[in-house]
């Protein structure tokens, strides 16, 4: 096969460690130098292809960490596929998806493993991994853990919500998470009260509370602190790290907060929507807050503040979308009178790099720092570093071309999510994808897709890369 050279010229390279006006040599598909724009080095190199990113930022493509295409969930399916999704993602800077392989309680994780490897196999436009769901921990799943990290598949999603689907009680958690420890993977918590929560569930359905407004109400704030904080103990209890996904309350970053600042291996990723939504949306009128229906739940307002203060301050490390899209139309109209049937999830994988660049001009963030917590981060927490999440010598060409000035409006008319809305509809935001490389090709060119089915592989990962 012939070497292909790509030369970007002229842009501000933009990683989570520096910023610097640097033209960038792309070769075989992976980056081959950088080199100051105007040096000698810089203009004595010759490409293929020349893309001009003069005025426009040069960044890592985005890493998110959790997706879950093709999901099934209560009933229904999430509405993309690892096609559809993929193609998303690239129209979004996102490059790398770590998606959810799930475990169908009863049978081995190889099953459930196998089952989402063939979802994904040549159909994917990035790059992407798995995480594994253990629904059911039991002494063959826990040696199945084992064999799994051999094989890249190096962390593990628990659920304390869910009973009777994905729960796990508090001794199957800790058989886990001592799993873990001793074989290097990392376990992710849904950390939620569910036991608790069923019972409120059915107390405000008892009482006609059926809109979707009570999936939040009854999905208390308290019981997403008090499950943090039990994983935590339960975490150090077995000498294990511990990642909580889509922290949503402040609360529970309070409990992350305290296990970090007592040097604990405790990490904490929170999503879009509970940086940008809240609340608000979930009541609005005529079952449209049904379009927001998630889990943990939207909060009220005030509980923004924390998370941004989070990420700031590092007790949150890393912004994942949760993708899991589900139609209004036929699948969220599912729990019209009764909340509780409503399909749990949100679309976002599309929207996560813009809106994070909008918070940087909203003086929420750092450049450097949106960078770390899209790409950087959440390569090393999944052991992807620094092939993906950077852009250096001899990492994987994942490169976005970033207009910074360019005005859009997010809509369901404009996005590529095959879902028939948007979380954010109507919102305008200022930064816009125009030039997706993956792997050295060209898979957006200047707002034109041409990528294609099958060209995104499966990438084995390491351990999570904080604990070495």
């Amino acid at each position: 096969m012939s070497s292909t050279r790509t030369l970007i010229r002229g842009g501000l390279v933009i990683t989570a460690a520096d910023e610097t006006h640097a033209d960038v040599l792309i070769e075989d598909g992976r980056i081959a130098a950088l080199a100051a724009h105007g040096t000698a080095a810089a203009e004595s190199w010759t490409a293929d292809r020349t893309i001009d990113a003069t005025g426009k930022y040069v960044i890592p493509g985005g890493v998110d960490a959790h997706t879950h295409m093709e999901l099934p969930f209560g009933g229904t399916f999430a509405s993309d596929t690892f096609e559809t999704g993929t193609r998303a993602a690239a129209w979004g800077g996102t490059t790398t998806i770590v998606d959810f392989a799930v475990q169908t309680a009863g049978q081995a994780l190889r099953a459930g493993l196998d089952a989402w490897y063939a979802k994904a196999d040549g159909v994917c436009a990035i790059d992407y991994a798995f995480h594994m769901i253990l629904s059911d921990v039991n002494e063959s799943t826990l040696k199945e853990m084992d064999l799994l990290v051999e094989e890249g598949i190096t962390s593990f999603k628990l659920f304390m919500a869910y009973p009777g689907v994905f729960y796990s009680d508090d001794g199957q958690i800790l058989r886990a998470m001592q799993r873990s420890s001793a074989n290097g993977g990392l376990i992710m918590m849904h950390a939620e009260n569910g036991i608790a929560i069923d019972v409120l569930v059915e107390q405000a359905l008892a009482r006609g509370e059926t809109d979707p407004r009570h999936h939040g109400e009854v999905r208390k704030v308290l019981l997403e602190a008090e499950a943090t904080h039990r994983a935590i103990q339960l975490a150090r209890v077995a000498g294990a790290p511990l990642y909580v996904v889509h922290v949503s309350a402040e609360e529970a970053v309070a409990e992350l907060a305290a296990a970090r600042d007592r040097g604990l291996p405790v990490f904490g990723e929170t999503c879009p929507q509970y940086l940008f939504l809240s609340a608000d949306n979930l009541a609005e009128p005529d079952f449209e807050g049904a379009k927001y229906v998630c889990s943990t739940p939207l909060r009220p307002r005030e509980h923004q503040a924390a998370l941004w203060r989070g990420l700031r301050t590092n007790d949150l490390q890393v912004v994942s979308t949760d993708h899991c899209p589900f139609c209004f139309s036929g699948q969220k109209e599912l729990g019209r009178g009764d909340f509780s049937k409503i399909p749990n999830g949100l679309p976002g994988v599309e929207n996560r790099m813009d809106l994070l660049h909008q918070a940087v001009l909203d003086g929420r963030l750092t450049r450097r720092r949106w960078i770390e917590v899209a790409c950087a981060t959440p390569a090393r927490m999944f052991g992807l570093y620094p092939k993906k999440g950077t852009i250096a010598p001899g990492a994987d060409a994942d490169v976005v071309i970033y207009d910074p000035h360019a005005e859009q409006t997010l809509s369901a008319a404009a996005h590529h999510m095959n879902v028939d809305y948007s979380a954010y509809e109507g919102k305008t935001v200022t930064g816009q994808v125009e030039t997706v490389l993956s792997r050295g090709e060209v898979v957006i060119d200047r707002r034109t897709y041409t990528g294609h089915a099958g060209h995104g592989v499966y990438t084995p990962r390491s351990t999570c890369q904080y604990l070495n």
